[in-house]
């Protein structure tokens, strides 16, 4: 029967783990509890032992501890947790995990979370919960419970808190989930900005006109961190990756990476895709004072008080487009590249503050020559032109619906 794992470092949390595994029983939920303490002695048995975490982090519980280094331990801890939850899942013997902890617990207990795909119920109680919590939800769907009191002993604060979290589990794994329908229609992840917005929402209106449904993804990191999570977990049929600049933040150092995996997950699953270079001209920074030293006398264009764009050099766009092509030549699916000569965003066309015909040649004579020809075309039109939009969307929607060999 599937359970809960319950991850807790058992040597500072044991008693407080014990209580919840007790409210989950209570309410007919199987719990397995995992030990991902090292340096104490564990309060309680655990279901999955410490030795067997770190031997699924490559190392030994003794080799750990001789060391005594707190980080490594913790970092390990993660490996191990993840593997495990993995492998759990695999077999289908996880039904959930719930995560209790402060800094190092919840590293670890997110750590397995993150690895397991969208839908398996995920809560971390945590004392860090009220706090910025992007490191340790990163793009999956963790409930982030805020554990108000320290997690050291029962009171009836603690008491109350420790409840909820399993309360809140053995909802999310007794209820079962809505059931798919037949009028779900397939689904296309499609990546957005504001200076892309025109493209993008005349592709999704052709798009959604021939039956599919059409996610559309922030391209501030998070977003395609997302967006590339669900393409993996196999959730999405096609993809409209029309706003690269994700890629710009990854390469010149702005605040908006999604990080070297992006423009990977479609390659690999060999889901069809259509590619663009939307918005690859700018790097962002937040206000003017955040924008580092070493950028001083480049161009910028303030888009609001707390967004600074900075335009990106012709070098910087061969490596992008470098970049771009040698990730997309390793794709096992159907892939397609538009590339619109006349502008990447709305203020690189003719009369913007951004126009740069050599910095857009120079990005885009990257991804041609490092692509058969087949899978390049080059419009002469800008990214928001209606046609470029609906010629991206038909490409995909012909790739989609092409016979596989």
């Amino acid at each position: 029967m599937p359970s809960v794992y319950l991850l807790a470092t058992l040597d500072t949390k044991g008693h407080e783990a014990d209580y919840v595994r007790g409210v989950l029983q209570s309410c007919g939920v199987a719990v397995t509890l995992v030990d991902v303490g090292a340096l104490g002695a564990a309060a309680v048995a655990a279901d999955v032992s410490r030795e067997r975490i770190f031997e699924l982090a490559g190392v030994t519980l003794d080799e750990v501890r001789r060391k005594g280094d707190r980080g490594e331990a913790v970092t390990l801890a993660a490996a191990g947790a993840a593997t495990l939850a993995r492998d759990a899942h695999a077999r289908g013997d996880l039904s959930g995990v719930l995560g209790l902890g402060g800094s190092a617990g919840t590293t670890i207990a997110t750590a397995a979370m993150q690895v397991l795909p969208l839908g398996v119920p995920k809560v971390m109680l945590s004392t860090l919960a009220s706090g910025t919590v992007r490191q340790f939800v990163g793009d999956k769907d963790i409930f982030m419970l805020n554990a108000v009191v320290d997690i050291l002993g029962l009171n009836r604060i603690s008491r109350e808190v420790l409840s909820q979290a399993a309360r809140a589990m053995a909802g999310l794994v007794t209820y079962p989930r809505p059931a798919a329908t037949a009028g779900d229609r397939p689904l296309i992840a499609a990546t957005m900005f504001g200076v892309t917005t025109p493209c993008v929402e005349r592709a999704r209106a052709v798009l959604e006109s021939q039956g599919f449904e059409v996610l559309v993804f922030h391209a501030t990191g998070n977003g395609g961190q997302a967006m590339e999570s669900l393409i993996s977990d196999g959730v999405i049929a096609g993809v409209l990756d029309l706003t690269t600049t994700e890629l710009a933040d990854e390469h010149v150092g702005g605040f908006l990476s999604a990080g070297p995996a992006r423009l990977t997950a479609a390659a690999a699953k060999g889901v069809p895709q259509v590619v663009s270079t939307g918005a690859s001209d700018m790097v962002n920074f937040y206000a003017p004072s955040s924008v580092p030293e070493k950028f001083a006398g480049r161009l910028f264009y303030r888009h609001n008080a707390n967004v600074t764009l900075m335009r990106t050099t012709a070098a910087e766009n061969a490596a992008i487009g470098a970049d771009i092509a040698n990730k997309l030549a390793k794709a096992s699916g159907p892939v397609s590249v538009l590339l619109p000569a006349r502008g990447v965003s709305a203020i690189d066309r003719e009369g913007q503050p951004f126009d740069d015909p050599a910095a857009r040649r120079a990005l885009h004579d990257a991804i041609k020559g490092g692509l058969p020809p087949d899978r390049v075309v080059e419009l002469d039109l800008h990214i928001n032109d209606p046609e470029f939009a609906e010629t991206a969307a038909r490409t995909l929607v012909e790739m989609m619906r092409r016979p596989s060999a």
